[in-house]
C-alpha cells in the first residue's frame, strides 16, 4: 500500500475533531462506513403532485408552456392563477353563505421556492410580457384622458377666476357669496393603470393603489429582498403589507402632504421567487416568523422536472385573450351611482361542499402546530379566493356568459387542491425551516457534492468560492462538514503544503459511494 497507517486508540478520543488531530498528517483510514443518504434531503418531505382539476381547460397550455421553459408546471399554472386574481381584484368578491357578512376578495400571495436552476423567472416571463403589453395599451388611453384632463383643468381655472371676481363684487355690495360652480372645481387627475409593479415602498404603493381601485400585482424576482425592506423606509412597512392581503380600506398619513391618502381597496396580489435557504433565513425564522406573513403565502416547492425537448409551442395568445377578458370585467354600480364590487354567492350545493371542507380543515388545524397551524387557519379564506379565481379563469378561457355564482365542482376542485397539494407543500416548506441550521447547511453541501462530484473537498475553498447560501461563515462550514463526516459523506484528509511545517489544510475525501461507486 506504500505509506503506513498509524494505529489510533479511539477509546481515548472524544469527538471527530479529536480524531482528526490524533490522525495528524498520517494517511487516511482505509475503508468507509455506509453513508447516510437521507442527509441530502435533511428529512424533507417529498413534494406532492399538482392536481389538474383546478385548472380546467387551461391545463394543456400550462403543460406546454412549462416544458418550453424547462420549469415545473406548478410555477406556470399557479403563476397564472395569481395573475388572474390580481386582474379581477376589487371588482369581484365571493360570499360563502347567504346568512352573515363574510366575503373574500381574490387576493393571492404565491411563493415560488427552488434553487436557481429551477427556472422560476422564465416560467413567469410569458405572463409578465402579456401584462406589459396590456399596460402599454392602457398607457396610450391614459395619455388621451390626461389631455382631456388638462383642458378641463384650464377651464376650471378660468371659471374659478370668474367666480372669485363675483365673490369680490358680492362682498363689496354686501351680497351673499355666490356658490362655486361645478365647472370651477379642480377635476381629479386621471391615474395610469398599473397591472403590476416590481419594487415599491408602502407610500409609493399607496399612490399606485389610489389610482387603481381594483388593486395590482407585485412581482419580485428575489422575494427575500422585499422581505428585508419592510422596515428600511417606513417603520409600518410590515403592517402595510399584512393589510394588503385583506383588500380593506386603508389610510396613509403623509409628511409631505397634510391630507391623508385614502385607499378604497388595499389589495395587492404577490408573486415572489426565493431559494430554500434564504426562505428559512428571511421569513421562517426570528421573532416575526409567526406574525401571519408566511401563512398568507401559498408556497410552491416542486422538484425540478427532467429535461425534455419541447414538442410544440404553447398558445400564449390564448393566455393573453383570457387575461384581457378578465381585465375587461365591469364594476358593479352602487345606489349612489358609484363603482362597487360584484359579490358572487356559492351555489347551494357548493356551500354544502365548502362547509364540509371547513369541518375537515378544523381537524387539520387541531392537529397542527407552529407556522403550519397559522397556514391551516387561513385555508378557509384561501379556498374561497381560489374558487372565485378558478371560476372566472375557466370562464375567461371558455367564453360564454359571465359567472354569477360559484359551482360545486369548482369548490370541490379547490378543496382537493388545498388538501392534497397546498397543505403537504406547506408542511414541506415549514418542516425544512424548522430543521437545525447545521442540518440545513449539511444538506446544502451534500447537494453541492452530488452536483459537482469532487473527489476531495477543502473547507476554506468551499466557503470562499462555492457561493452556497448560509455557508460564508467558517464556523458554519466547519459544523456542517462535521455533520457530513459523522454521516460518512466525508472523512478528514489533512496535509501540509509542500511538506512544510505549519497548520494542516482542511481537506476532506469524499465517499465514492455517494456517486454510485464502491466503498474502498
Amino acid at each position: 500500500m506504500g505509506e503506513a497507517v498509524r494505529s489510533v486508540d479511539f477509546a481515548d478520543v472524544g469527538d471527530d475533531r479529536a480524531i482528526r488531530e490524533a490522525m495528524g498528517a498520517t494517511a487516511p483510514i482505509i475503508g468507509w462506513l455506509p453513508h447516510d443518504a437521507s442527509v441530502v434531503d435533511a428529512g424533507r418531505r417529498a413534494p406532492p403532485m399538482l392536481p389538474q382539476a383546478l385548472f380546467g381547460s387551461a391545463w394543456d397550455e400550462f403543460a406546454r408552456l412549462a416544458q418550453d421553459k424547462g420549469a415545473p408546471i406548478d410555477y406556470v399554472a399557479l403563476g397564472f392563477v395569481t395573475v388572474a386574481a390580481s386582474i379581477i381584484g376589487g371588482k369581484r368578491r365571493v360570499r360563502p353563505y347567504p346568512a352573515g357578512t363574510w366575503d373574500e376578495p381574490p387576493i393571492l400571495w404565491l411563493g415560488l421556492v427552488g434553487d436557481p436552476s429551477f427556472n422560476k423567472s422564465p416560467a413567469l416571463d410569458p405572463l409578465l410580457r402579456i401584462l406589459r403589453k396590456i399596460e402599454t395599451e392602457r398607457a396610450e388611453e391614459h395619455r388621451e384622458r390626461l389631455a382631456d384632463w388638462t383642458a378641463d383643468a384650464e377651464r376650471a381655472k378660468v371659471e374659478k377666476q370668474s367666480w372669485q371676481a363675483k365673490v369680490k363684487e358680492a362682498a363689496n355690495e354686501g351680497l351673499s357669496t355666490p356658490p362655486l360652480p361645478a365647472d370651477a372645481r379642480d377635476p381629479d387627475q386621471p391615474r395610469r393603470r398599473r397591472l403590476f409593479v416590481q419594487d415599491a415602498t408602502p407610500e409609493s404603493m399607496g399612490e399606485v393603489l389610489a389610482g387603481n381601485p381594483q388593486g395590482t400585482l407585485l412581482i419580485r424576482d428575489e422575494l427575500d429582498g422585499w422581505l428585508s425592506s419592510f422596515d428600511r423606509y417606513n417603520p409600518g412597512g410590515r403592517s402595510f403589507w399584512l393589510e394588503a392581503y385583506g383588500g380593506r380600506t386603508y389610510t396613509i398619513d403623509r409628511k409631505a402632504n397634510p391630507d391623508p391618502l385614502t385607499i378604497s381597496f388595499n389589495g395587492v396580489s404577490i408573486i415572489g421567487n426565493i431559494q430554500p435557504q434564504k426562505l428559512a433565513e428571511s421569513l421562517l425564522s426570528g421573532a416575526k416568523a409567526d406574525d401571519g406573513m408566511s401563512a398568507r403565502f401559498l408556497w410552491i416547492w416542486p422538484d425540478r422536472p427532467p429535461f425534455a425537448r419541447p414538442q410544440c409551442s404553447a398558445n400564449v395568445l390564448g393566455l393573453e385573450a383570457a387575461l384581457r377578458r378578465l381585465d375587461d370585467l365591469a364594476w358593479g354600480i352602487g345606489e349612489a351611482g358609484d363603482r362597487v364590487p360584484v359579490t358572487l354567492p356559492l351555489e347551494p350545493s357548493a356551500a354544502d361542499a365548502f362547509e364540509a371542507f371547513q369541518l375537515a380543515n378544523r381537524d387539520h388545524e387541531d392537529d397542527s402546530a407552529g407556522m403550519l397551524k397559522s397556514f391551516v387557519g387561513k385555508m378557509s379564506g384561501l379556498a374561497l379566493r381560489m374558487a372565485l379565481v378558478a371560476e372566472f379563469s375557466e370562464w375567461a378561457f371558455r367564453g360564454g356568459a359571465e359567472p354569477r355564482s360559484i359551482r360545486k365542482e369548482t369548490v370541490e376542485a379547490v378543496a382537493d387542491f388545498l388538501e392534497s397539494y397546498a397543505l403537504p407543500m406547506a408542511a414541506r416548506v415549514y418542516g425544512d425551516a424548522a430543521l437545525p441550521v447545521v442540518e440545513r447547511n449539511a444538506a446544502t453541501i451534500a447537494r453541492y457534492l452530488l452536483k459537482h462530484k469532487p473527489k476531495t473537498l477543502n473547507a476554506r475553498e468551499l466557503r470562499r468560492s462555492a457561493g452556497l447560501p448560509g455557508l460564508r461563515d467558517a464556523d458554519a462550514v466547519r459544523e456542517a462538514i462535521d455533520a457530513l463526516v459523522e454521516a460518512s459523506w466525508l472523512r478528514p484528509a489533512p496535509a501540509r503544503k509542500g511538506g512544510s511545517p505549519g497548520r494542516h489544510t482542511a481537506d476532506y475525501q469524499v465517499n465514492p459511494s455517494i456517486y454510485g461507486g464502491a466503498n474502498v
